[in-house]
């Protein structure tokens, strides 16, 4: 990936051009990203100062999946990758879950095929 991200706010911790080519790269469901970053992304702020890296989301318009570059230094870009990833499979799981969860409770109810 040669081509640096088009944002203007770098944060002061990530350094100008040096950590900024060769980010390391995510596939994240579409459908988690509101749970894991929050309404609109209002927790990517606190997540990027937090891991001191800098996160960009990018939609991958065909697949329902979104593409998480993270930049950063090599340790911060790897340890913020892996707590990505944690984050996005416990909220597949608990969304998982809940789909599970609510199928049992139909099936208690004794629903109809036509309600399914």
């Amino acid at each position: 990936m040669g081509t640096l991200p088009g944002r203007k706010d770098i944060p002061p911790w990530v350094k100008v051009p040096a950590d900024l080519k060769d980010p390391e790269v995510l596939q994240v469901q579409t459908q988690l990203l509101e749970a894991m970053f929050g309404p609109a992304g209002s927790r990517i702020p606190y997540i990027e100062q937090v891991s001191k890296v800098m996160l960009e989301l990018k939609v991958l318009e065909s697949s329902g999946l979104t593409e998480v570059l993270v930049y950063g230094s090599y340790l911060y870009k790897l340890r913020a990758k892996w707590m990505l990833q944690s984050m996005a499979e416990w909220h597949r799981q608990r969304r998982e879950r809940g789909m599970l969860k609510l199928e049992d409770a139909m099936k208690a109810l004794q629903l109809g095929p036509w309600m399914k």
